[in-house]
């Protein structure tokens, strides 16, 4: 990966980003007109080392502000991808806000794949992410930033290992071949009241285009998909900021359902 600037000039933007994870609380935009999207990227794998330091494992990969929508709400215009840890998958329904370390949670709906067969780029196609997906899930991903007041740009989100902080799966598994992804449709409830609701289509077109672009994204940098990783595609539908007490629920009609319960 190349970078305009060096690892050890590059150190503080990381220092400031992982000081700010482990002690839950924000800080200001590291962006600071010097940094380059591959800058950004040096960022986070330095974040990523120093979470494997301490003994997360990685578990997959995850594709964010994939929709106009999400793009728009966090005014940035492209994707970008981080890496999923151990520590960051949520087994069952509950969220304990303050364990997981989230600073200012958002929920939004998505569909995970879980890969059979490793992809490496560049040109993946999106028929071969489906013969190489094991099954796809119901799933939210709860979105969180180290910057303060999601004040983000694209080198901010990136840095910090695009903006993740954990997921939870839905129980069901489906086959990814069976359904036609960009009209897979999601309903989502907050508090059991309607929230918002979206197709597989809000996501480059198709879930499958935007996992092949994340293949063929990551491939440039010596990457892969591996066999087994959950790969988070993007969300469906708008982001939605969660709290203590909150209790979300998505159903990806066809395949199942996924609950999300904020303590």
């Amino acid at each position: 990966m190349s970078s305009a600037k060096n690892k050890k000039s590059l150190s503080p933007y990381a220092d400031a980003l992982f000081g700010a994870l482990e002690r839950r609380d924000a800080i200001p935009p590291i962006d600071d007109g010097t940094l380059s999207i591959d800058d950004a990227y040096a960022i986070s794998l330095d974040l990523l080392n120093r979470r494997r330091g301490r003994g997360e494992r990685v578990v997959g990969k995850k594709i964010g502000v994939t929709s106009k929508a999400v793009q728009s709400m966090l005014g940035v215009n492209q994707p970008d991808f981080g890496f999923l840890t151990d520590r960051m998958w949520v087994k069952g329904e509950t969220i304990d806000i303050t364990a997981a370390g989230l600073i200012q949670p958002r929920a939004e709906a998505e569909i995970a794949f879980i890969l059979r067969d490793s992809l490496r780029g560049p040109r993946i196609t999106a028929e071969q992410v489906i013969a190489a997906t094991g099954s796809i899930a119901p799933c939210f991903e709860i979105v969180d930033s180290r910057i303060a007041d999601w004040k983000i740009g694209i080198i901010d989100t990136i840095a910090d290992n695009a903006s993740c902080g954990v997921f939870l799966l839905g129980v069901e598994r489906a086959d990814a071949s069976a359904h036609d992804l960009p009209a897979l449709r999601v309903t989502v409830t907050k508090n059991g009241e309607p929230l918002s609701e979206g197709l597989g289509s809000a996501v480059q077109g198709s879930p499958a285009e935007a996992v092949a672009w994340l293949a063929n994204t990551l491939g440039s940098y010596g990457v892969t998909l591996d066999a087994g990783d959950v790969i988070l595609s993007g969300s469906l539908v708008p982001l939605e900021p969660a709290a203590a007490g909150d209790v979300f629920e998505m159903e990806l009609h066809g395949i199942g359902c996924c609950t999300a319960r904020f303590v």
